[in-house]
C-alpha cells in the first residue's frame, strides 16, 4: 500500500469534483450573493453534523470579510433559539442530502416570518432545494472515502461554495485589506494595518556617531548596540547610515586603508526614513521596495528611532 499515491488519489478526486462546481452554477447564485448584499439584516448559517462544521466555517468567513453573520444550530433552533432569527436576516441552509430532519424542521418558521431562504444541497429535487428562495448545487459524483460514506468530497465541495459566496460578496463591497484588519486587530495584518511606527521602534540609546568617528569606534558601536548599523549625525541631523554590510564590503575593497577611515568615508547619504506616525505596513512596503532590513525614523532629519524588520511581526 503506497500512502503518498492514496493522498494524492484523495487530491485528485475533491479536486476534480470542487472544479465540476462551475458547472453547475445558476442565476441562484447570482441572486443570493445579491440578496445577502442588500440585506439589511445578518446571515445566518445552520446545518448539521459534518454540514454544521463546514458552516461554522462559512458563517466565520463571512463575519470576517464584511457580511455580519453566525452559526445557528437546527437542533437548539427548534428548541428556541428561533428567536435569533429576525425578520430582516437571510438564512443559509446546509444538507447535502436536501434532507435533513433538523434542517427541513426549521423551514416552516422561516417561511412564516418570510425570510429570505438559500439552500445548498447536492439534490436540486430535494425538499430542501424546493422550499428555498434560492438553491446552490453542491452535488459530488465521488467521494474521496473508498467506502463512499464519509463526507469528504461533499464538505470540501459545500466549503468551496461558501468561499465562493464571500469572495463575491467582498469584491461587490470593496473590501480592503484595512477592512480585514479591522475586524483582526489582533493578527498580523492588523497589527501592521493599525499598529504605528512608533509604537515598535527603539528610540532609547540609538547607535549613532559623527562623520569624523574613527572606524575602530564605528565597529564598537554596531557590535554593541546589535541593531547591525549606525547612524551618521551632525549636529542633531541625520546625514547617513552604516551597516555592517557597508563595514564588511569596505574591508574587502579598501584592505590596505581600512583603519584609516572615517565614518564619512563609507556612510551612505539620504538613508532610508518613515515619519513615526506611519503604519507598520507602510514601513513593510518600503523595506520591501527599497530591499532594506531597517529604516530610520525621523521629523525634519532629526533622528526619532529605528525600525526594523523583525519589528514589524511578518
Amino acid at each position: 500500500m503506497n500512502i503518498l499515491e492514496i493522498a494524492k488519489e484523495v487530491f485528485k478526486i475533491e479536486a476534480n469534483e470542487i472544479a465540476n462546481l462551475s458547472n453547475l452554477l445558476t442565476v441562484d447564485f447570482k441572486e443570493s450573493v445579491e440578496a445577502i448584499f442588500n440585506s439589511n439584516g445578518k446571515l445566518i448559517v445552520s446545518g448539521m453534523g459534518k454540514s454544521g462544521l463546514i458552516g461554522k466555517k462559512i458563517a466565520a468567513t463571512m463575519a470576517s470579510t464584511g457580511t455580519p453573520s453566525f452559526f445557528l444550530h437546527p437542533a437548539e433552533a427548534y428548541h428556541g433559539d428561533l428567536g435569533m432569527i429576525e425578520k430582516s436576516d437571510i438564512v443559509l441552509l446546509i444538507s447535502n442530502s436536501g434532507e435533513t430532519d433538523e434542517i427541513l424542521r426549521v423551514i416552516p418558521f422561516l417561511k412564516s416570518q418570510k425570510n429570505i431562504i438559500i439552500g445548498m444541497s447536492g439534490d436540486i429535487d430535494s425538499t430542501l432545494a424546493k422550499n428555498s428562495t434560492y438553491h446552490l448545487n453542491i452535488k459530488i459524483d465521488k467521494e474521496a472515502c473508498p467506502l463512499q460514506l464519509a463526507p469528504t468530497s461533499s464538505t470540501t465541495a459545500t466549503l468551496v461554495m461558501g468561499d465562493a459566496l464571500a469572495i463575491a460578496l467582498m469584491k461587490i463591497r470593496g473590501f480592503r485589506d484595512s477592512d480585514f484588519a479591522h475586524f483582526h486587530p489582533g493578527g498580523s495584518l492588523g497589527r501592521r494595518l493599525l499598529t504605528k511606527v512608533e509604537d515598535v521602534m527603539k528610540s532609547k540609546n540609538l547607535p549613532i556617531c559623527r562623520k569624523d568617528s574613527s572606524i575602530k569606534d564605528i565597529i564598537s558601536i554596531v557590535s554593541g548596540y546589535k541593531l547591525g548599523l549606525v547612524v551618521v549625525m551632525e549636529e542633531d541631523n541625520i546625514i547617513g547610515i552604516i551597516t555592517d554590510g557597508d563595514i564588511r564590503r569596505t574591508m574587502e575593497s579598501m584592505e590596505e586603508k581600512f583603519f584609516s577611515l572615517k565614518a564619512k568615508d563609507l556612510m551612505t547619504l539620504n538613508p532610508k526614513s518613515i515619519n513615526p506616525t506611519s503604519k507598520l505596513i507602510d514601513a513593510q512596503k518600503m523595506m520591501k521596495e527599497y530591499k532594506v532590513n531597517s529604516l530610520l525614523v525621523s521629523i525634519n532629519h532629526k533622528l526619532i528611532g529605528i525600525v526594523q524588520i523583525y519589528d514589524l511581526g511578518i
